[in-house]
């Protein structure tokens, strides 16, 4: 184990889902007495008659704007009802199987996690591996640490299966999942356990999905930008209107809540997401403890990442028709709603970085007698307040890399929507735990050829016609390219030297 002592996931996290300062539900609260009057009054604007350029155009642009406004609402209406809670221990010591699924990850990624969960804190605790990949070496680190190792005759339905059949065989009226890849803190169980005491429908107490690299530059430091909004206002958010849903890993469940639903759904590759579901149509409750009690690996590299926002891409946007017939209060449709419909954004990017090249190619446009300043005089401060509410409730921790991360993978949300309209059934692939090591050009070619239509179009425009409407628009264009060469730049710099984690800034080994 001495190698794991510069393990990244050993170090102490460098963020708190809480920021100093005035409470989130306050800043928000006051960007939103500001940001309100200003989306009136771009609207009033917009839909001022005589407003209408070429009609198909305008209908994508209200379209896009109108789903880009209800992201932007429904983010002040979560943040502004934030909860806080605090660890709290149990009355007594239950007893809780903590799983830890296994598919194809190599043992230097899962053995200190396993380590970690044999030492957890509690009265009657029982780990154990579920190795899904049928490895001898897997059962070889269980017995070496002391803990249960499961492994199945079929291999089917994922990790959902995976988790399921693990149930059947355990029996502790509490269950603890963590991904292979988290190390969880020996309080861990402490910390959340004693939520269950308070409320007999609680479900489940979700905490943070940490990403330990998330410091590294690149496609790590820009993905986790994007999870500490989630996790920090937002997942506070959810919880103060009691609309948390599990997030996979690092959760403790209530057994007779999963018995109630008869396990984790297979028919989803957001299995979490659909659970979570089903038990607020069943009246559980579910709560959420922003505290960081275990610390795992976000995605390495493009292609890691491409893969886990697929899979979640696919899994919420093929739930929103179960959201919509699904049993429960307008607060919690209306909150699983707005999750879903994230994953429909990329769209408007389209629709966006469309619009400059039709006016230049075509000479048409979606706002009729439009000039730039007056557009961005009516458009602009709604969006700084946007923006700026964004930045606060994140506490500066939401980066223009994450804003561009997002940005650049856009098509992800296109592949995802049209393949859930067609009715093509998603796989579960697990996001790699390592990333290749190289260049890969190819995760990013969706966003490389956008650049150069933007580009080859602005360049066409400027000399065939360089009037100011054509520099406009070609300005817009090039912003586009900016933010997406941005987002793309990971995938095609050379790979900067892993670093290695001194001995000063390694946190104790799990007792």
């Amino acid at each position: 184990m001495s190698a794991n002592r510069f393990d990244v996931r050993l170090r102490r996290p460098h963020w708190d889902p809480l920021p100093s300062g005035m409470p989130v539900r306050m800043r928000v609260r006051l960007l939103a007495a500001i940001g309100l009057p200003l989306v009136a009054w771009y609207f009033s604007w917009l839909f001022a008659p005589g407003r209408i350029g070429q009609p198909v155009l305008f209908g994508l642009l209200v379209a896009a704007e109108l789903l880009n406004v209800v992201q932007a609402v429904g983010f002040w209406w979560t943040c502004a009802f934030e909860r806080v809670r605090q660890p709290k221990a149990p009355a007594h010591d239950p007893a809780v199987d903590v799983l830890i699924p296994r598919y194809d990850e190599p043992i230097e990624v899962v053995e200190l996690t396993v380590a970690a969960a044999a030492a957890l804190r509690g009265g009657d605790v029982r780990v154990w591996l579920l190795d899904d990949g049928d490895d001898d070496a897997m059962r070889s680190l269980a017995e070496r640490h002391g803990v249960g190792y499961l492994r199945r005759p079929e291999h089917n339905h994922a990790k959902a299966g995976n988790v399921n059949h693990a149930l059947a065989q355990t029996d502790a009226p509490f269950v603890a999942i963590v991904d292979c890849d988290h190390v969880v803190d020996p309080d861990f169980l402490q910390a959340t356990l004693g939520h269950f005491d308070d409320d007999e429908r609680l479900a489940f107490v979700q905490t943070p999905q940490y990403y330990a690299n998330g410091d590294e530059p690149g496609v790590p430091g820009a993905a986790w930008a994007q999870q500490t909004l989630f996790f920090g206002a937002i997942a506070r958010g959810k919880d103060g209107l009691g609309a948390t849903f599990c997030c996979g890993t690092n959760v403790v469940f209530r057994r007779a809540a999963l018995d109630a639903v008869g396990g984790f759904p297979t028919n989803s590759v957001t299995e979490d997401f659909e659970l979570s579901l089903t038990l607020h149509e069943l009246g559980w409750h579910t709560a959420y403890l922003p505290k960081v009690l275990a610390r795992g690996l976000g995605p390495e590299d493009m292609a890691s990442y491409v893969t886990q926002q697929l899979r979640w891409a696919r899994g919420c946007l093929s739930a929103l028709p179960r959201i919509l017939t699904a049993r429960l209060p307008m607060r919690l449709r209306a909150q699983y709603l707005l999750s879903g419909l994230y994953w429909l954004s990329g769209w408007t990017i389209v629709a966006y970085m469309a619009f400059p090249l039709v006016r230049i190619l075509f000479g048409v446009q979606p706002l009729a007698h439009l000039t730039a300043p007056e557009f961005l005089l009516h458009f602009a401060p709604y969006f700084a307040v946007a923006l700026a509410t964004a930045a606060l409730a994140g506490a500066g921790s939401y980066t223009f890399g994450a804003l561009a991360l997002a940005s650049s993978t856009f098509w992800l949300h296109i592949v995802a929507s049209v393949a859930t309209a067609l009715g093509r059934k998603g796989s579960f692939k697990v996001t790699p735990k390592q990333g290749s090591g190289g260049r890969q050009p190819r995760a990013v070619l969706v966003p490389l050829a956008a650049i150069a239509v933007l580009i080859g179009v602005s360049a066409y425009g400027l000399a065939r016609i360089p009037d100011p409407a054509t520099f406009n628009n070609a300005a817009f264009a090039l912003f586009h390219v900016s933010v997406l060469l941005t987002g793309a730049w990971p995938a095609l710099r050379p790979p900067r030297p892993r670093r290695a984690t001194l001995p000063a800034q390694a946190a104790e080994e799990p007792a």
